[in-house]
């Protein structure tokens, strides 16, 4: 599954003369809200939007970066060039993810991948990205397949389904500390298989102390790094893949076990219906199973059926 979409945030002098070279009558003028412009080249779609990034998508996405945008906009090679750019990417290291910290209904999920330069040209081949720019579930679900065919092992997952994690948060009252154990959790798992692992990378959600923390034995002696848009790194993308897949397996078995039709995700009015429905057919206990309950979304969705916190059973 090759990579067919790609975002590049390009300086003033950048967007300047890719609209120039975007005016080009070879290439079919599109209207798409918030572009300074968009077009269709015949294979990809190419769109420079007002906050000065490109967003390329389209079979053709990655030729027509080789080719066109590098040389005539970028001034240097950017594509299959990651030892170049960020070499600790290609470096032995593993990275962690996690799905489902802003879903209502379903678990937390977290997933840590090791990766090293082989690993990496194979998630390249497979077209692993961050799991948020993949809109279809259908394709995170295939997607988590092959990379787990691939990786030979070199994987954990830890998911905190409902009422264990009501529970941790009984104790915790913290989602970052809760987060910070679920990290620390598959670092040591993935440890287990791959003892020499030097380094480990996630996204920052807090300090990494409280990661290091957590850590047990086997753990102490791994470098913990965080960084914004860590999601840019092999190992990162790949563990946010199969920790979304794992997310939404869990969300189909969760919807078998208890009769629910659809668990939307997220926390949107659809989820709040669905939610009261729930508790109206099987009693305000049923949150307990189901959703986060320390989410605001707790409340209001008790009180559209008469209840309060105070009616929810502890979840200690």
């Amino acid at each position: 599954m090759k990579q067919n979409s790609f975002t590049i945030k390009l300086t003033a002098e950048q967007q300047e003369k890719l609209a120039t070279l975007l005016h080009a009558p070879h290439y079919t003028s599109v209207a798409v809200p918030h572009t300074q412009i968009a077009v269709n080249t015949g294979t990809c779609c190419v769109n420079l939007y007002n906050s000065g990034k490109c967003l390329v998508q389209g079979k053709g996405a990655e030729e027509w970066i080789t080719f066109t945008l590098e040389p005539e906009v970028l001034g240097e090679a950017r594509l299959g060039y990651d030892a170049i750019h960020d070499p600790e990417s290609v470096q032995p290291h593993m990275g962690i993810d996690e799905s489902g910290k802003g879903d209502f209904f379903g678990p937390l999920v977290i997933a840590s991948v090791y990766t090293d330069a082989k690993s990496v040209e194979i998630l390249k081949e497979l077209g692993a990205r961050d799991s948020k720019k993949i809109t279809s579930d259908r394709v995170a679900l295939q997607l988590a397949s092959d990379i787990r065919k691939k990786l030979d092992g070199k994987y954990a997952i830890i998911a905190i389904g409902p009422e264990a994690y009501n529970r941790m948060y009984a104790k915790i009252g913290n989602v970052n500390k809760l987060l910070a154990w679920g990290h620390a959790r598959a670092i040591e798992n993935l440890l287990e298989k791959v003892p020499d692992c030097p380094r480990a990378l996630s996204d920052k959600f807090a300090s990494t102390v409280l990661i290091e923390r957590a850590l047990m034995e086997k753990g102490k002696k791994i470098k913990m790094d965080q960084r914004t848009k860590a999601e840019s790194d092999p190992a990162v993308a790949a563990a946010s893949i199969l920790a979304r897949a794992g997310f939404l397996l869990a969300l189909r078995k969760m919807e078998k076990d208890f009769g629910i039709e659809t668990a939307p995700k997220g926390c949107s009015a659809k989820v709040k219906q669905i939610a009261a429905e729930l508790i109206a057919d099987k009693g305000p206990g049923i949150l307990l199973k189901t959703c986060k309950c320390h989410f605001r979304t707790t409340e209001e969705v008790l009180g559209m059926n008469g209840y309060k916190i105070s009616d929810l059973p502890s979840a200690t």
